[in-house]
C-alpha cells in the first residue's frame, strides 16, 4: 500500500516529489561529509606527529588553516622557500633574541622517491628534523634504543661557519636539462670595491661561460674582467680582460672558490675572500693586478634566488651585501692604489642570458644596506614585474618592499660609439606595505654604456642582444636616501651605491 501510494503520488506531483528527493539526498550526502570531518578530526587529533612543539607555528603565507586540519588539497605539499635564511636570518637573528626562545625546522610526511639500485621508484613519506633544536621546543620523541642526536648536517643546516655559509650560497651550478642554448650559459663572482674619497672604483668579473654541462666538447671557457672607473672621466672607464681555455678553469658545484687562468677567488676559513685578477689591457699595452682580500658584514646577505620561465634560467646570490676590502690595484705594475677597510660589494650570478635585461642597484645609507632589482626575460612581451628591494642593518634582514618602478630622469648625456645616448641623473622608488612605508632616492655621479649589439660577453650574449629594444647597458655610481618607517620605527641613511639598467 506504502509503494502504490508513493508511486501515486510521483505521477500525480512529480516536480514537488523530486524536489523532496532532492533535499533529502543533500541531507544525506552533508551528514557523511560531517562525519567524514568529525573522524579526520578525531584521528589528526591523536596523530603524535601533527603535535610540533614550541609556541608558535610558522606556515607559508596563503595555507588554509581549516583545510590543513581537515587533511583538504590547502594543506598538501607545502614548504617554506630558504627555511634556513627564514630560521638564521628572522626566528633566531639578534632582533627577536629577547622574544625568541628556541627555533625548530621540521618537515612531516613529504612525499619523496626512493630510487632502488634496480632502478625501480617507490613513493614514500619522509620526515627530517634538527634533533637538538626540535628537543629544545619540547617536541622530542622518546627514544626507546640507540641515540638521536645532531650529525655534522644538522649542524650545517642550523649553524654554519662563515665560510660554509658562504659556500653554501655562492658555489657554481649546472644549466638545468631543459636548456634549449646551453653555450648561452654563463655563471660569474663579481666584486666591486669603492675608495676612501669615493671618486675611484673598479669592477671585477670572473666568468665561466658556455656549455659546462658538457665539458669534455671544449665548447666553454672563463674570462677575467676589470673596469677601472674616476669620477669625471668621459670614457667609460679602461676595461683590463683576458679569455681561458677550458683546461685552465677550475669551478664547482658544491664550493665557491675559482681558478681562472692566473685569477683565484677563494673562500678563506673565517669566511672571507681571497680575490687576485690579472687581466692585460683591451686597448693598448698594460695590465691589471688586483689582490684583495673582502670581509663580509654578519648578516648582511642574500641567500640566493631563481627565475626559470621555459627555456630561461636565472640565478642570483648576495654573499657579500656589506663589506669591506683591503689590499692593493696596480696598474702596469707601478701606479698602486691602496685600500684600507673601503666599501665593498660581492654577489653571484648564473643563468642563459640571450635577450635578457635587469634593473639593479646596491649601498650603503649610513647603518643601513639596500639592494633592489628586477630581471626581464626575452619572453617577457614588454610585461614588467614589480621591483624587489631588500634591506638589512646591523642586525639582519629589516624588510621587503616591491616598489612599482624607479621614476628615472634622464638628464645626463655619454656618448657610445659616436653617439649621445640620454642616461638617468636621478631616480626615485615609492612603496607602502601596511604600515610600513619606504623611499629611496637615487642621485647618479658618473656613469657609463656599451652597446650590447656589438657583442657584450659579460652577459654570455652576443646574437640575443641585436634584438633588445634597449640595447645600451647603463652602469651608474653616486648617492642615495633612505627614508621611511618600518614597524613604527624611523628609517634614515644616505650614502653611495652602484646602479645598472638599459637605454
Amino acid at each position: 500500500m506504502i509503494r502504490l501510494l508513493a508511486f501515486r503520488n510521483l505521477l500525480q506531483r512529480p516536480w514537488r516529489s523530486a524536489l523532496l528527493l532532492l533535499g533529502f539526498a543533500m541531507g544525506v550526502s552533508v551528514m557523511v561529509v560531517l562525519l567524514s570531518v568529525g573522524e579526520a578530526l578525531v584521528e589528526q587529533a591523536r596523530d603524535r606527529r601533527l603535535v610540533g612543539g614550541g609556541e608558535i607555528t610558522v606556515l607559508p603565507e596563503g595555507i588554509d588553516l581549516e583545510m590543513m586540519r581537515v587533511g583538504g588539497l590547502g594543506g598538501l605539499y607545502f614548504s617554506i622557500p630558504n627555511a634556513r635564511f627564514v630560521q638564521l636570518q628572522l626566528l633566531a637573528a639578534p632582533r627577536l633574541a629577547a622574544d625568541v626562545r628556541a627555533v625548530a625546522p621540521q618537515i612531516e610526511g613529504k612525499l619523496v622517491y626512493l630510487r632502488l639500485p634496480n632502478g625501480r621508484e617507490l613513493p614514500v613519506q619522509a620526515s627530517g628534523e634538527v634533533p637538538s633544536a626540535t628537543a629544545a621546543v619540547g617536541s622530542a620523541p622518546s627514544v626507546v634504543a640507540g641515540a638521536w642526536r645532531d650529525d655534522d648536517g644538522d649542524r650545517r643546516w642550523s649553524h654554519p661557519t662563515p665560510a660554509e655559509l658562504r659556500h653554501d650560497i655562492d658555489h657554481f651550478h649546472l644549466p638545468p636539462p631543459n636548456v634549449v642554448r646551453p653555450e648561452s650559459w654563463a655563471e660569474w663572482h663579481y666584486f666591486n670595491v669603492l675608495s676612501a674619497d669615493g671618486r675611484r672604483w673598479a669592477f671585477v668579473s670572473l666568468i665561466v661561460a658556455g656549455d659546462v654541462a658538457h665539458r669534455a666538447s671544449g665548447l666553454w671557457g672563463g674570462q677575467v674582467l676589470v673596469t677601472l672607473h674616476e669620477q669625471g672621466e668621459r670614457d667609460g672607464g679602461r676595461r683590463y680582460s683576458t679569455t681561458v681555455a677550458p683546461n685552465a678553469v677550475r669551478f664547482s658545484t658544491t664550493d665557491a672558490d675559482l681558478t681562472i687562468g692566473a685569477s683565484t677567488v677563494r673562500v678563506l676559513p673565517d669566511g672571507r675572500y681571497a680575490l687576485h685578477a690579472v687581466a692585460p689591457a683591451e686597448r693598448g699595452t698594460g695590465s691589471v693586478a688586483v689582490d684583495l682580500v673582502v670581509t663580509p658584514q654578519p648578516r648582511a646577505y642574500f641567500p640566493g634566488a631563481t627565475l626559470e620561465s621555459g627555456d630561461f634560467a636565472s640565478g642570483y646570490a648576495v654573499a657579500a651585501l656589506r663589506a669591506d676590502a683591503s689590499g692593493t690595484l696596480c696598474v702596469s705594475g707601478r701606479s698602486c692604489e691602496r685600500f684600507d677597510g673601503a666599501q665593498a660589494y660581492h654577489d653571484h650570478n648564473w643563468g642563459t642570458w640571450q635577450g635578457v635585461t635587469w634593473e639593479w642597484g646596491a649601498g650603503r645609507a649610513g647603518d643601513l644596506t639596500l639592494l633592489y632589482g628586477r630581471v626581464q626575460p626575452p619572453d617577457s612581451l614588454g610585461t614588467r614585474s614589480s621591483l624587489f628591494l631588500y634591506l638589512v642593518d646591523s642586525l639582519g634582514f629589516r624588510a621587503l618592499f616591491r616598489p612599482r618602478d624607479i621614476a628615472y630622469v634622464d638628464g645626463r648625456t655619454v656618448t657610445v660609439n659616436g653617439r649621445a645616448i640620454r642616461v638617468p641623473s636621478s631616480g626615485t622608488m615609492l612603496d607602502a606595505r601596511g604600515a610600513d612605508t619606504l623611499r629611496v632616492d637615487l642621485e647618479v655621479e658618473q656613469a657609463s654604456a656599451t652597446d650590447t649589439r656589438l657583442g657584450f660577453v659579460e652577459r654570455g650574449d652576443a646574437e640575443g642582444a641585436r634584438q633588445l629594444a634597449h640595447p645600451y647597458f647603463v652602469q651608474m655610481k653616486g648617492r642615495l636616501r633612505v627614508s621611511g618607517r618600518v614597524a613604527g620605527r624611523p628609517l634614515r641613511g644616505e650614502g653611495a651605491g652602484f646602479f645598472e639598467t638599459y637605454r
